[in-house]
């Protein structure tokens, strides 16, 4: 492949060491035309007039993307997207940027981004719990890492609020919002088992006090015809035997949580009663 097509699929932007390892000229014997197409962005690299954004800033503080700015790069799952890029660098000449400034793996092979496990790391120790949580919780989900791994990392008083941080993470949730409400759910002192089998229904995301089923929908979920009907019929099996139901969608579960809790608990209470 050459330069242009290689730096394309580098986010538009490229060292040229990294270039030149693959093979390909630096840009300076090309052909005018194609030379033209790049310019040099300084710190010994190259950019196309459309890099992203993210990768040039990157670059020009001689550094790499990491925690909540990192974590779409390889796929995994956000709560809630940073306003400021999150570097890892040695000293930040960009404004509006965090600096993350240690780094415990071999950084991406050829994007600007730290290794997975820095990410990770990085994001236990900066970001609020839930939204580390969800991070981290789609990378053991998916087998990128495991738990002992990341402790390694976590040793010592210093990094106290990281080690509690993974903490509220299973690895067991099967989308954002499942992290999300578990440690609602969790953090309001509500006793709960996930992903729960349960006879003539199937597997529900939430059994809260072995009593009141709760189910998490993304809005990408149960929108058809078909799968309301399928909602309904488990719902009508579970309230059969003697289980209550709730949903809730993604806008509750993020910006309604007093509300979320309070139809929890009246029915819980209700169904005590009973």
């Amino acid at each position: 492949m050459d330069t242009l097509g290689l730096m394309r699929n580098w986010g538009g932007v490229a060292r040229t060491g990294m270039l030149l390892d693959t093979g390909v000229t630096n840009g300076r014997s090309q052909p005018t035309s194609v030379a033209a197409s790049y310019y040099d962005c300084g710190l010994g690299a190259l950019a196309l007039p459309d890099a992203r954004h993210d990768f040039l800033t990157a670059i020009r503080n001689d550094g790499f993307l990491t925690c909540v700015s990192a974590a779409s790069h390889y796929g995994l799952w956000l709560h809630t997207p940073s306003p400021l890029l999150h570097l890892n660098c040695l000293h930040a000449r960009s404004k509006d940027v965090v600096n993350h400034r240690s780094r415990s793996v071999p950084a991406h092979p050829y994007l600007p981004l730290v290794g997975l496990v820095d990410v990770l790391v990085h994001a236990l120790h900066c970001l609020p719990g839930d939204q580390a949580a969800v991070i981290v919780e789609s990378a053991l989900r998916r087998g990128d890492t495991v738990r002992s791994f990341l402790l390694e990392r976590l040793e010592g008083p210093r990094n106290g609020k990281a080690r509690a941080a993974l903490d509220r993470v299973t690895g067991c949730a099967e989308s954002p919002i499942e992290v999300v409400a578990r440690l609602l759910f969790r953090d309001a002192g509500i006793r709960l088992q996930t992903q729960v089998p349960i006879r003539g229904v199937g597997r529900v995301d939430f059994l809260l006090e072995g009593i009141l089923i709760v189910e998490v929908d993304g809005d990408a979920f149960h929108s058809s015809r078909k799968e309301r009907t399928r909602d309904r019929r488990r719902d009508n099996a579970a309230l059969e035997q003697g289980y209550p139901s709730l949903h809730f969608g993604y806008e509750d579960i993020m910006f309604n949580q007093e509300k979320v809790l309070s139809q929890v608990m009246a029915v819980l209470a209700r169904t005590r009663r009973r």
